[in-house]
């Protein structure tokens, strides 16, 4: 359900063809950043979209599920950890939309991008802050995204037990942080990052 605590959005476009993007992963030590985009069927609608941040991780699964079988259209997109460092997360997390956007079939005709920024696409659109909570589309891309980057951790916490992947997604908690400095950074790590750059040093 979309918050009524903000503002309303005007959206200056009235076709069925707007597509919502979203991102996961600015703030992991580790992986890619994951952005997906969704052209959701006004005829099949989904119940329950709102910010996945707000969502239970079974009931982000099952509205992953829904999104890929009722949506007009939909893709995931990622910019590895090499070229987070070599871009930044903020240029690798525009990269990523516009990979997830150029996969769309069909084509979206107009974005709804949450944030503050565009990702500097051919196709019109709109900037929203705090969009996840504000638009369905946005929403749907949100979850898409989650999931698919929850994923990729967990298929990394099977090859790398002792990082605690599964638990943190990445992030720099107390446990990843400790892992880093006992055993080390992985290929995987985001070697511009702080914590992974000053454990670099040590090994």
């Amino acid at each position: 359900m979309m918050t009524s605590e903000l503002p309303p959005l005007v959206i200056d476009y009235h076709g069925d063809r707007l597509a919502g993007i979203d991102e996961v992963g600015r703030g992991p030590l580790v992986g890619p950043v994951v952005a997906a985009a969704v052209i959701l069927d006004p005829a099949r609608p989904i119940a329950g979209l709102t910010d996945s941040k707000m969502l239970a991780a079974p009931r982000r699964e099952a509205l992953d599920g829904e999104i890929r079988a009722r949506a007009l259209a939909f893709a995931v997109a990622e910019a590895s950890a090499a070229e987070v460092d070599a871009l930044n997360i903020f240029h690798a997390t525009h990269l990523a939309m516009r990979r997830a956007i150029d996969a769309l079939s069909p084509a979206a005709e107009y974005l709804l991008v949450d944030g503050n920024r565009l990702p500097g696409h051919h196709v019109p659109g709109q900037a929203v802050v705090k969009g996840d909570a504000r638009h369905p589309a946005i929403a749907a891309a949100s979850i898409l995204a989650k999931v698919a980057r929850d994923a990729g951790m967990v298929a990394l916490d099977a090859r790398h037990p002792d990082y605690g992947f599964a638990r943190h997604k990445g992030y720099p908690t107390p446990e990843h942080l400790a892992a880093l400095e006992r055993l080390g950074p992985l290929p995987d790590h985001r070697r511009s990052f702080g914590p992974v750059k000053r454990q670099l040093a040590l090994f």
